[in-house]
């Protein structure tokens, strides 16, 4: 169960908002409404669509779209990274407002109204399908949609276990909702295939092997074909706003960085944006636009009033009609290296062309004539102006989000993020108060690079390269937690468990106020059964940062361990308040409910908490387990057996499972089950049962017997 380290009856249009729709052709926000469909693709550069560029691949469906749609040829992301951009999107607001600049330690606070909030006063549907765990409800961005349907698989990929799951998984429940609807609906779906690692699936892996990444938009472009074709099947298209778009790009290479999340050059910065519909002409649009755009045109081609709360982008409408559109600075900042690897910030904006990015080693690029930002202008400018320009714009854009520190990271999270390719997810104790010229991310660069190759490495089984690399890195940057804990994973994988230990008390020694690194080294002595220890690294964490519902558990499990039940239910139910829907708090808690004692009301709570889990993870055989168990305890024993058969089609080698669903359907008269039953726990357990429980079984195996050495049922 646990891995590696780690409004009113008549609408009163808002200014402008009626008379953009009237000259859209699209009606105003009544019963029969037209549709929104928002589709986010993760990780997307627009030359992988060939409506953009055709050199890489051809994706015909997306193409078609967009000759019925707006396309946008300079839309920006204002962050290189999932969630925030994703918040900028969904509220309409940017970072310095909202306070959402990273994965792994951000959630969108209470209080911001969400585009699904907005659209569902006004009589939508809302349901949202998402690709992958950074958009998970627990970041805040489910709020508003009647559905937010987030169930994503343990998809291997590798040594790796990642919480994703591919388009076609996504596309699938969407079309099922879709299918329900009577009337308007906004549904929003988020497609991560994408996203590194690219493992598109055949044809496409053979069709792109030299280029897997192209291969991946290929599949994307082809499950969104099928969607279209239920639209239209339908008769939805022509009653569908349609909004296409990505959180953010790849630089593939480019500037040195492998991925995303680092740099905020425009491989990772810019982003296909087309916009079609009703009423809408089909063309191409040259301006500067943003993702904080998306909000208010959506209000005004849908005809529903903008909301009270702020908006900071302006409505596309009047471009989507070939009208010109206003020039504006777009903000655009990369804090994930800031944030959680001690690097220097960077900030910017692009206005009229120029762009500009403000560090220890400031960038400024004239766009018009260097869209691959080769060529830094800033050594011969006065910078002076920039800088005033853009002090200037964040102060305009604060907001209550840049009160705030956001949600402190929790243990599991982080590692989810890493398992998708976020390896920057360890935080720093401190954030300086000056940064210099070795601060800046390109003077970071090598250390970067240097970990991705370590972590390579590691995934390839060549333990004692990615451990010297790491640490080469430990050596320089003492500070740089995830040296640490990639370390103490490589060399656990090739079975130096004692190293492993080495490195992440080194790594503890060094930065006591590292909470990640606390938080990985007191689960990965959970993993080894070594509870002494464990407890005091976690009871360490804890002190550094109490948020985290795993650590929690953790400590629960080393507590039931130790026979301390009231502290390790203590230690659950401080998880559940955190996280109400935590399937491991839920799981842990009903099992030390039946270590408690043999009592019917334990047993009942027991059930209670499994029956939670179920509800939220039923395809959970451990506790359908759990659940017999708690239901026998309290006299249910049909409850019980109903319980067993579950477990054990969830998980067909449940031990336990299989031998207690056939003492329970042999005492109900079952004998013919029973003994099948019987037959396939001695299959499971083979040569590794013992003597005496074989003498059992074949006891309860004589009782399936009538007396002419036969069985009935």
């Amino acid at each position: 169960m646990r891995s590696g380290f780690l409004r009113a009856a008549v609408l009163v249009l808002a200014a402008g908002a009626g008379a953009a729709a009237a000259a859209m052709g699209v009606g105003a926000a009544g019963p029969d409404g037209p549709n929104l469909l928002l589709i986010t693709i993760d990780t997307l550069r627009p030359d992988r669509l060939s409506c953009y560029d055709p050199k890489y691949v051809q994706t015909p469906f997306v193409d078609a779209l967009a000759a019925r749609s707006v396309l946008f040829e300079k839309a920006f992301a204002h962050t290189p990274t999932t969630l925030p951009s994703h918040a900028d999107i969904l509220l309409g607001t940017t970072p310095p407002f909202h306070g959402v600049s990273e994965n792994s330690k951000a959630r969108v606070a209470d209080g911001f109204l969400t585009l699904a909030e907005h659209l569902k006063r006004a009589g939508y549907a809302t349901g949202a399908f998402i690709g992958a765990f950074p958009l998970d409800a627990r970041f805040g961005l489910g709020r508003g949609f009647d559905v937010y349907d987030d169930a994503f698989p343990q998809v291997k990929t590798g040594a790796a276990i990642s919480l994703e799951r591919r388009a076609d998984q996504v596309a699938a429940p969407a079309m099922a909702w879709l299918a329900g609807r009577k009337g308007k609906w906004f549904c929003w779906i988020h497609l991560w295939d994408p996203h590194t690692p690219y493992l598109p699936p055949e044809p496409y892996a053979s069709r792109f092997k030299d280029d897997p990444y192209s291969g991946e938009a290929a599949y994307v472009d082809e499950v969104l074909g099928r969607l279209f074709a239920d639209l239209k099947a339908r008769g939805w298209e022509e009653r569908t706003l349609v909004v296409l778009t990505a959180d953010h790009g790849e630089a593939l290479g480019e500037h040195g960085e492998a991925t995303h999340s680092y740099f905020a050059y425009n491989s990772t910065l810019h982003v296909p944006l087309l916009i079609g519909g009703p009423g809408i002409r089909a063309g191409r649009a040259g301006e500067y636009v943003q993702h904080i755009d998306i909000f208010p045109t959506v209000c005004d081609l849908l005809g529903v009033p903008r909301p009270g709360s702020p908006l900071q982008g302006e409505s596309l409408a009047p471009l989507l009609r070939g009208k010109p559109g206003s020039r504006r600075p777009i903000y655009i900042e990369s804090l994930e290296p800031y944030l959680n690897k001690g690097c220097a910030p960077v900030r910017g904006f692009i206005e009229e062309g120029r762009k500009f990015l403000d560090s220890p080693i400031p960038e400024l690029y004239d766009l018009a004539r260097d869209f691959g930002e080769t060529k830094n202008l800033a050594p011969s400018e006065d910078l002076a102006p920039f800088r005033k320009k853009l002090q200037d714009l964040e102060k305009s854009l604060a907001g209550p989000g840049a009160k705030t520190d956001g949600r402190p990271a929790d243990r599991r999270t982080l590692e989810r993020l890493r398992s998708l390719g976020y390896v920057a997810a360890s935080a720093v104790s401190e954030i300086k108060s000056a940064y210099g010229p070795e601060d800046d991310l390109k003077s970071f660069l090598p250390f970067e690079q240097k970990l991705e190759r370590a972590v390579v490495q590691g995934g390839r089984g060549k333990a004692d390269e990615g451990a010297r690399l790491l640490e080469e890195i430990i050596r320089d940057k003492p500070n740089f937690g995830p040296a640490y804990t990639y370390l103490a994973e490589i060399l656990t994988a090739a079975g130096r468990l004692r190293e492993a230990v080495r490195a992440m008390e080194d790594g503890c020694r060094r930065n006591p106020k590292n909470y990640n690194l606390f938080a990985a080294y007191g689960t990965w002595l959970v993993q080894h059964g070594q509870w002494e220890r464990a407890g005091e690294i976690l009871q360490s964490a804890l002190g550094l940062l109490d948020f985290d519902p795993d650590m929690w558990v953790d400590l629960g499990i080393v507590r039931m361990r130790q026979g301390a039940l009231p502290e390790a239910v203590a230690a659950f139910d401080r998880a559940l308040v955190l996280d109400r829907s935590f399937v491991p708090a839920l799981i842990n808690r009903g099992a030390a409910f039946l270590d408690l004692g043999v009592t019917k009301e334990s047993a009942l709570r027991a059930a209670e908490d499994f029956r939670a889990a179920l509800a939220i993870r039923p395809e959970l055989g451990l506790a359908w387990r759990g659940l017999g168990v708690a239901s026998d305890k309290a006299g249910r024993a049909d409850e019980a057996a109903a319980a067993w058969e579950r477990a054990v089609a969830a998980d067909p080698g449940d031990e336990f499972s299989t031998l207690a669903l056939g003492k329970a359907v042999l005492a109900k008269g079952d004998k013919a089950k029973a003994r099948a039953c019987f037959e396939r726990y001695l299959e499971l357990r083979k040569a590794g049962i013992t003597a005496a429980e074989r003498a059992e079984l074949q006891a309860w195996l004589d009782k399936c017997r009538d007396a002419s050495g036969g069985t009935r049922g």
